[in-house]
């Protein structure tokens, strides 16, 4: 890692995000303390990575999740409740919540990777860790586990824990996530909200006009230099400083106007102009 400074606030919900190899795992291996820091400093709660008191803090869900095939997912979650002082841990509640109910008593080496995933979210909940580390958390899960997947992760947030979710599902943590933190080679080149980071990279906002007749979409065009599609409809590109003027002469010139539909920069759109800036 070359520069980054990143704070996780308590209750936040930050993607994290970056090319493979661009320092998410090794970030992430650092803050457990895994991998020794060169220069810098890191606290968790005002303690050292590694601590007795930051591994009480952090909790941590892997890409790749290995338990010990010949226990049940309930022998996995009492063993890691017993090695994290929780010895009356309610395993069944926590093996309901990420759907695991039915395969409580399965042993491990029959689950599947989904299966294994959701176990791994369910030890990442026993307690209340200050902050969760999420590496790639939707892998392996189909739709359904997805969303619930999310939804604990907004449990998790609203009750005070600091989420930081490495992922490359743009799409899915787009609208879960409250922060963006792009890596690249090393170095953070990105950290705010969505709408920040593309109002910071003068990126354009998209309007859709669809007019009553050709005529009107004709008149459109012209007065906002937009671009004729699809028959009577006109595409709009404003810039962050130009989408109200925009707006407003739509508006005052309202009459044939039948519909308009505003598409802000998406995610995908600000990953590459911020993760592809530099040399």
């Amino acid at each position: 890692m070359s520069a980054v400074s990143l704070d996780v606030e308590e209750g936040a919900r930050i993607a994290l995000l970056g090319h493979n190899g661009a320092g998410k795992s090794t970030l992430i291996k650092t803050i457990l303390g895994l991998t020794a820091l060169s220069d810098g400093a890191i606290e968790i709660c005002g303690h050292a990575p590694g601590s007795t008191q930051a591994r009480v803090d952090v909790a941590y869900l892997p890409e790749a999740v290995a338990f010990p095939n010949a226990l049940t997912g309930r022998e996995i979650l009492n063993m890691f409740g017993a090695l994290s002082g929780h010895k009356n841990l309610d395993s069944d509640a926590l093996l309901d919540r990420v759907g695991l109910s039915d395969a409580a008593d399965a042993r491990i080496k029959t689950y599947s990777k989904g299966m294994r995933q959701r176990l791994g979210l369910a030890q990442v909940l026993i307690g209340q860790p200050r902050l969760a580390l999420l590496d790639e958390p939707t892998s392996g899960l189909d739709p359904v586990s997805r969303y619930d997947l999310y939804a604990i992760i907004d449990e998790l947030a609203a009750q005070g824990t600091a989420v930081l979710i490495a992922s490359h599902a743009l799409t899915e943590v787009e609208a879960r996530t409250d922060r963006i933190a792009i890596l690249r080679r090393g170095e953070l080149v990105a950290d705010d909200t969505l709408a920040n980071l593309a109002a910071a990279a003068g990126l354009h906002t998209t309007v859709r006009v669809r007019a009553s007749e050709t005529l009107v979409a004709d008149r459109i065009a012209a007065q906002t230099g937009g671009a004729r599609i699809n028959g009577t409809s006109v595409e709009i590109h404003c810039g962050p400083d130009q989408k109200m003027g925009t707006l407003q002469a739509l508006f005052d010139g309202g009459a044939g106007v039948a519909d308009i539909d505003i598409t802000p920069p998406g995610l995908e759109e600000l990953y590459r102009y911020y993760s592809g800036r530099l040399s």
